[in-house]
């Protein structure tokens, strides 16, 4: 984004009117693009200098970097003629023949064309039939499409011959926000330039100069808000700065541009932040009210909230971040204590549940009583241990034989600096586990299985009870599994949870002989290369025993489960059209057809009972009294 005013009178806004900042202070050279966007402007000056002018490129990145600004300049710079020079070139100090009317969209060999209203293959048509015809004046015919990834599929196919082979005389220049969207055999065609988000320190540095040209009284914690809002767009910070200039009557102050915004003060969300960390629910609701009052909005506050919890975070691992010259004092001071004093784990469990919160609160109907709900989660959970925390001690109690207010610390707090919460947590958890000594599920740690004394239990009954403990048989290892077929092997796919292997299985692999500990199978042309492994590892973790699994290169192999299934529904359908019932239905009711056969099972099971023998072996498929048909 540019410094510098504007240049010349042609530029000076009409009598008596207005121009934005955004507009007034918009780059007018490769200089001006320096700010952010290093890497473009030094692609750009060596390929100029080297003679190596690509016929189109590709401009992508947020809104308000300045990609059509950037389109506009690399249009000047192709087409710079003065009275020295007479050659494209990125020193444009001064301005040349066609300058003025480039950067005013006004020349009539630079043709910018809005792809979001201009979609169709007609539109590129248009363009295709115009690029025969050499420049009127500048040295190339430059088109400048932007928000290229509106256009439809028609118009981009119809522009890649053209783009990939135009004329000398022609040059293309895209921009997009959404750089997904666009072909690859468009992108491939084109250099690519990613335009980064301007850091909070340059919009900084940008907003406080361009309030020194304007002669406004700026607060540098008020730019330093409005770069934060700004999300590393230039031109939405200057938007806000026009707004905030006009709300504070000509000067740019904290307190304005904090009620313009909605914003919580800064120091107040850090008072927040501690009041949850030290699970003062109380205070924490007082401070949220007080702020409520004063005109801030519960989602942002939320959002203030998380910032200040990635900050802590980060400053735990990048000290340096401090120095950001978009933070307040306070941030940085109470910021770098915070995180010296707080575990990573408990960062990481507020930011999920701000996360999750945060959008709660934009979408109740009562924003403050969501926001304040999220707020009482958050100062209750900071009590809690962490899993691994709750985890050791468990161990730690199992093993010791001491009760959890005692510790092994002459009973004072338990270790981890979490109060008495966890004592009273994992108290719970142990008479818990005494109460159901034989309740625990298989292959369940041996720490839970042990009974933990009462307080009064003497030593010596203590260990007899260990001894007891450690004396008894070990458990018998759980029966294995028998693996008989491919059903077998769904059957266990569908037990342990793992419906994408299921689905693979049935569509994909065909048996060629199953052994014990021995799978060969073929497979597909289409099917995952994963699922080999797949299958062996779940196998031997299913089954207890290791498993080979060969993939057959000479033989076929018989059908997929999902052929057998259809095989038998085709069957179901043929015996069922052949019943005389089922013909009798469906003349009385023309148009009516079988769509599905679905056996009962308990009354196939009261069949096979009730059935004499000869009968006994019956195709599964037939149809019985009872059974379900859905026409």
């Amino acid at each position: 984004m540019s410094t510098s005013g504007p240049t010349d009178k042609a530029t000076d806004p009409p009598q008596g009117g207005y121009r934005v900042l955004a507009r007034k202070y918009r780059p007018k050279d490769f200089t001006d693009l320096m700010v952010g966007q290093e890497p473009m402007v030094k692609t750009l000056t060596n390929a100029f200098e080297t003679g190596r002018i690509a016929q189109a490129y590709m401009l992508t990145g947020v809104r308000g970097v300045g990609k059509t600004t950037t389109a506009r300049i690399l249009a000047r710079a192709l087409n710079y003629k003065s009275p020295t020079v007479d050659k494209p070139t990125i020193d444009l100090a001064i301005p040349g023949e066609h300058c003025q009317a480039i950067m005013e969209g006004r020349h009539v060999d630079v043709i910018e064309m809005d792809a979001a209203s201009h979609t169709g293959i007609d539109d590129i048509r248009e363009i295709i039939e115009q690029v025969r015809y050499r420049p009127v004046s500048a040295r190339y015919k430059v088109y400048i499409i932007d928000e290229v990834h509106m256009l439809s599929t028609q118009a981009f196919n119809g522009l890649l011959k053209t783009l990939e082979e135009p004329p000398e005389h022609v040059k293309f220049i895209f921009a997009t926000t959404e750089i997904r969207k666009v072909p690859i055999t468009v992108l491939s065609r084109c250099q690519r330039f990613d335009l980064r988000r301007i850091s909070a320190a340059d919009l900084v540095h940008l907003f406080s100069t361009i309030a020194g040209k304007e002669g406004i009284e700026a607060d540098a914690e008020a730019l330093a808000m409005i770069a934060r809002a700004a999300e590393g767009s230039a031109r939405d910070g200057l938007s806000l700065m026009d707004q905030a200039i006009a709300h504070g009557g000509g000067r740019i102050d904290a307190a304005q541009v904090r009620a313009m915004l909605g914003l919580a003060d800064r120091g107040r969300i850090v008072d927040l932040f501690g009041h949850i960390v030290a699970g003062e629910a109380a205070a924490a609701l007082n401070e949220f009210q007080s702020q409520y009052e004063s005109g801030a909005n519960p989602p942002i506050v939320l959002t203030d909230l998380a910032d200040f919890t990635h900050l802590v975070t980060k400053l735990k691992y990048v000290p340096e971040a401090a120095n950001d010259p978009s933070l307040s004092e306070v941030e940085r001071t109470r910021g770098a204590e915070f995180a010296s004093s707080i575990a990573v784990t408990t960062l990481s469990r507020m930011w999920q549940m701000l996360l999750k919160g945060i959008p709660e609160t934009e979408s109740s109907s009562r924003p403050a009583g969501a926001a304040e709900m999220v707020l009482i989660r958050l100062a209750h959970a900071a009590h809690l241990p962490s899993p691994e925390e709750a985890a050791r001690r468990l161990a730690d109690l199992a093993g010791n034989g001491q009760p959890a207010g005692n510790g092994g610390n002459g009973g004072g707090a338990p270790r981890g600096g979490n109060g008495g919460a966890t004592a009273s947590y994992t108290s719970s958890t142990v008479r818990a586990t005494q109460a159901m000594p034989n309740a625990a599920p298989s292959g369940a740690p041996t720490a839970m299985l042990r009974s933990v004394p009462k307080p009064e239990t003497t030593p010596e009954i203590a260990a007899a009870m260990q001894a007891a403990v450690e004396a008894a048989p070990a458990e018998k290892p759980a029966p294995q599994v028998p693996v008989n077929s491919l059903s077998d092997i769904a059957d266990l796919c569908s037990r342990h949870g793992d419906i994408r292997l299921r689905a693979l299985l049935r569509i994909y692999v065909r048996p060629v002989r199953i052994e014990p500990g021995r799978l060969e199978i073929s497979l597909g042309n289409d099917a995952p290369k994963s699922i080999v492994n797949d299958l062996a590892a779940n196998l031997k973790e299913w089954t207890g025993v290791h498993w080979m699994v060969i993939v057959s290169r000479d033989q076929q192999g018989g059908p997929t489960l999902a052929e057998v299934e259809a095989k038998e529904k085709e069957t179901r359908l043929t015996d069922a059209r052949q019943d005389p019932d089922v013909a009798a239905i469906l003349a009385q009711f023309p148009g009516a057809k079988i769509t599905d056969v679905r056996i009962r099972a308990d009354q196939a099971e009261d069949d096979e009972e009730a059935a004499p023998p000869a009968t006994a072996e019956s195709d599964e498929g037939d149809i019985l009294p009872g059974d379900d048909i859905d026409f």
